[in-house]
């Protein structure tokens, strides 16, 4: 488990109870589960979409998410593997060099540098690897995406296995390699060069509302709407990053919190957090002159609007 990116998302004492989860969210991730399907999940931002896939993570004891963080950039093969073929051709370049020197010397034991060693899995490659439990997966922001990448998704859903051209094409002669993974300092042995996975992994698709997706790629997912936390859930959440343990601040800041964010058809929570941890840090007083102003000036719509 990640433990700082889990922690910085639900905190430190995060813990679970039957008022602070909606039952909806539990539907939904349970019949993901059974059905192997992704779950998209949108939202206004700030309403809890990212950290539902940390949430599953750390109820289910599945370690460390794996996330894949989508641009207009992003396509299917940058979240499967990335092949370092230039670095590869100057290891090689360098080791016949070496091998030049060597037989000057009247030695050849030289090895060309392995292919694995210019491989690494991204998060989408990482995630379908053969495990004993299932990955958690956050492929998140998929709206930002280019227009073709939920598409692309749509065969390795499908099919749980994709190849890697450069380790099949050479399988003949060379059938395991050992390539780097996107988990911190890991690696994994592949076959046939291909990535086929044991457990289904746990896939969790955020969305802002940004762009439509295309009907082939809604009908593979299963969908849920993230609601805005109530007072209840945000007490919990506040709770939970431990900013106020006594209660002195957050009480009224969460009511004022609430009723701002109905004002401005909503806020990011996190704004909360932002505002409960300025008022116990003692860097600011709440009944001085700037405390409105800071409040006004964090808790405002999100938009160039002033």
């Amino acid at each position: 488990m990640d433990d700082y990116e889990a922690e910085r998302r639900l905190g430190a004492e995060f813990h679970l109870t039957a008022e602070d989860v909606d039952p909806r969210e539990i539907d939904m991730v349970n019949a993901s589960l059974f059905l192997r399907r992704p779950l998209l999940v949108t939202g206004k931002p700030g309403s809890g979409k990212s950290a539902l896939a940390y949430r599953v993570s750390r109820e289910l004891r599945l370690g460390r998410v794996l996330r894949w963080s989508v641009t207009s950039r992003t396509t299917l093969q940058s979240g499967q593997y990335e092949y370092d073929a230039i670095g590869r051709a100057q290891a090689a370049a360098t080791s016949y060099a070496a091998a030049r020197r060597a037989e000057t010397n009247g030695s050849t034991d030289v090895e060309e540098p392995a292919i694995g060693d210019f491989i690494r899995l991204g998060p989408l490659g990482t995630a379908f690897l053969p495990t004993r439990t299932p990955r958690v997966l956050l492929i998140d922001e998929l709206d930002k995406s280019d227009a073709d990448l939920p598409n692309d998704l749509l065969s390795i859903f499908e099919d749980a296995e994709f190849g890697i051209p450069e380790l099949e094409r050479i399988r003949a002669h060379t059938s395991t390699v050992r390539v780097f993974t996107s988990d911190r300092n890991g690696s994994a042995t592949l076959t046939d060069g291909r990535v086929a996975c044991a457990a289904f992994p746990v896939i969790i698709i955020t969305s802002n509302g940004e762009r439509e997706f295309p009907a082939a790629f809604l009908r593979r997912c299963l969908r849920l709407e993230m609601r805005e936390p109530d007072a209840n859930q945000l007490a919990a959440m506040v709770a939970n990053h431990m900013l106020d343990q006594d209660g002195v601040h957050s009480d009224r800041l969460i009511r004022e919190f609430v009723a701002r964010s109905a004002e401005l058809d909503g806020l990011p929570a996190d704004k909360l957090l932002e505002a409960v941890y300025l008022a116990t840090s003692g860097a600011f007083r709440e009944n001085g002159q700037s405390w409105p102003r800071l409040l006004d000036a964090l808790w405002r719509r999100l938009s160039l609007a002033p």
